[in-house]
């Protein structure tokens, strides 16, 4: 299929970890706040991990504002993932900084639970990028989107769809400013993809996906028999990024 950037790239693809922390109180986001802050986003730079993202949902979302905190971090390789917590432990001035999350005690933890998706990335995009946005990052929208599939050979076939089928190039063709494409290898939910487009606003949010929903190659790929029915659930999330955030 002729596609809009089809680049073939032998660059191996890079390994993504999303963390979510739930919370239920100001004290939690708070002490989140200063933890990832103050200690692991400058100990994960001391690593080599040049961008850490944190998010949180933004205030329309009645039902998880002040409630989530999504940080998601980028390794070389699952290797590099596993070597993270001897390099942290490692770190005196991680350890310092992070004493209060670290060490807190059962009844007073800085979060009710986490949970983590580790992803490699897709194919035709195989590392991340960073938006180019300019406007006010108060008013800026992180789009993640979730697509769960129905069978493990249906949801290879949405993976496809974005890649040989170069749904990934529509959404570069249109300025979507797309962080990352991941295939979750570990997680919640499987079989499971995760992928982040950014935009200056809601309005440029809501504008470039009736573009895409409007473009004809979007149209296209609705036609074709293989990418029918791959997405059997799919998550919504609009997130804003948090004044600490490396992007």
């Amino acid at each position: 299929m002729q596609g809009f950037c089809m680049n073939v790239n032998a660059q191996k693809p890079q390994i993504y970890a999303l963390t979510v922390y739930h919370i239920h109180d100001k004290l939690q986001e708070n002490r989140l706040d200063s933890y990832l802050d103050e200690a692991l986003i400058p100990a994960l730079h001391k690593t080599g991990m040049k961008h850490v993202g944190v998010f949180k949902p933004i205030a329309k979302d009645t039902s998880d504002y002040g409630k989530k905190i999504y940080v998601l971090t980028t390794f070389a390789s699952l290797d590099a993932f596993r070597n993270l917590e001897s390099k942290l432990n490692a770190n005196q001035t991680y350890l310092e900084k992070g004493a209060d999350y670290i060490n807190a005690a059962h009844n007073q933890a800085p979060y009710d639970r986490m949970e983590i998706s580790l992803m490699e990335a897709f194919h035709d995009s195989p590392a991340m990028e960073l938006p180019d946005l300019k406007g006010p990052r108060k008013e800026r929208i992180y789009e993640l989107r979730s697509y769960e599939g129905p069978t493990e050979k249906l949801y290879k076939s949405k993976v496809k769809m974005f890649n040989t089928g170069d749904e990934i190039g529509l959404f570069k063709n249109l300025g979507f400013n797309a962080i990352f494409y991941g295939d979750v290898i570990a997680g919640k939910r499987m079989p499971n993809l995760l992928y982040m487009t950014t935009f200056e606003n809601m309005a440029s949010r809501d504008e470039h996906w009736k573009a895409f929903f409007d473009h004809p190659h979007w149209k296209k790929l609705l036609a074709i028999e293989e990418y029918k029915n791959t997405v059997s659930k799919a998550d919504i999330l609009l997130l804003f990024p948090t004044a600490y955030s490396d992007y």
